[in-house]
């Protein structure tokens, strides 16, 4: 019979998927490995499917708590991003559902409906299987995923640029930012682009979104000065360190900047591209968010 680590992967995909943290799935993964080492497996026809239904319903407890924490979370919030291979999944609608657009679509969805609408859209389980997760009829499950489903359609962004294109811009984006090339930067931006910064009061970032082409280029060359790297490399308690370095990284299944110093990541930058401009930057600053990264 398989062990429950032959499914940790699934499970951690299904729980950051519900929750965006890559911290709370993680832990919630963890407290289904404990209620399965409970379990005697041999009254278990099948683990997968019941590790997924016990994950899926402590990721939705968890989420419900979640939320009311990021009422009084400090400036904007993003979701935790996550190193993934350019061949993250088989199927390209499993990789694109950890893109953070989308991600920050299914903020806007109850717990409910988004539990159900990853675990139909992302990983294709059939209603009366996720009827019972969710402790639903089938059809108010069905209800549930039409109604998450148009809401994410609604909202969600489309931006049809080739992978190879994104990348390319990411790369003039972090030239631009670390030459301090005002002019290079502007000439990279959608004229309304707009910038959201995470630093969740715990690292130096801008605490509400800023949007224009001059004003973004402004603010991301305002932070490259001497005295205000230093500031911000003490609020993450990493006063003295000064040996910052750039580099090129899929996060999310997109190219992203990862900034390190001093062994760690410190800020991760994803762009979305539209008609060859930068529409929108997401930066992440939060040093709780990004400290399971590796520097590139």
């Amino acid at each position: 019979m398989p062990t429950f680590e032959d499914h940790r992967s699934l499970l951690t995909g299904v729980a950051y998927r519900i929750l965006g943290s890559a911290a709370d799935a993680e832990d919630v993964v963890q407290e289904a490995w404990l209620r399965w080492s409970g379990v005697d497996e041999a009254t278990v026809d099948e683990p997968k499917a019941y590790l997924v239904r016990v994950t899926s319903r402590l990721a939705i407890d968890r989420l419900r708590w979640a939320k009311s924490r990021r009422e009084s979370y400090v400036g904007p919030w993003l979701p935790e991003p996550i190193s993934t291979a350019p061949d993250v999944a088989e199927h390209a609608e499993l990789a694109e559902s950890v893109e953070l657009a989308l991600l920050l679509v299914l903020e806007t969805l109850s717990p409910l409906e988004r539990a159900v609408f990853v675990l139909r859209e992302a990983f294709d389980l059939p209603f009366s299987e996720i009827a019972e997760i969710i402790g639903r009829a089938e059809p108010a499950t069905r209800q549930l995923a039409r109604r998450a489903r148009d809401h994410v359609r609604e909202r969600r962004p489309r931006f049809d640029v080739d992978r190879q294109e994104r990348r390319r811009i990411t790369e003039r984006f972090i030239s631009a930012s670390a030459e301090g090339d005002l002019d290079g930067l502007i000439e990279l931006f959608a004229s309304e682009v707009t910038m959201v910064s995470d630093g969740g009061g715990k690292a130096r970032a801008a605490l509400r979104v800023i949007t224009g082409a001059d004003n973004v280029s402004r603010w991301l060359l305002s932070i490259n000065t001497p005295a205000n790297i230093a500031a911000f490399m003490a609020s993450i308690g990493m006063a003295g360190i000064s040996d910052l370095s750039i580099g090129l990284a899929t996060m999310n299944n997109a190219p992203a900047m990862v900034i390190s110093a001093g062994g760690r990541v410190i800020t991760v930058a994803s762009l979305l591209i539209s008609d060859g401009k930068i529409d929108t930057i997401y930066l992440i600053a939060n040093p709780e968010k990004i400290a399971h990264l590796e520097p590139v």
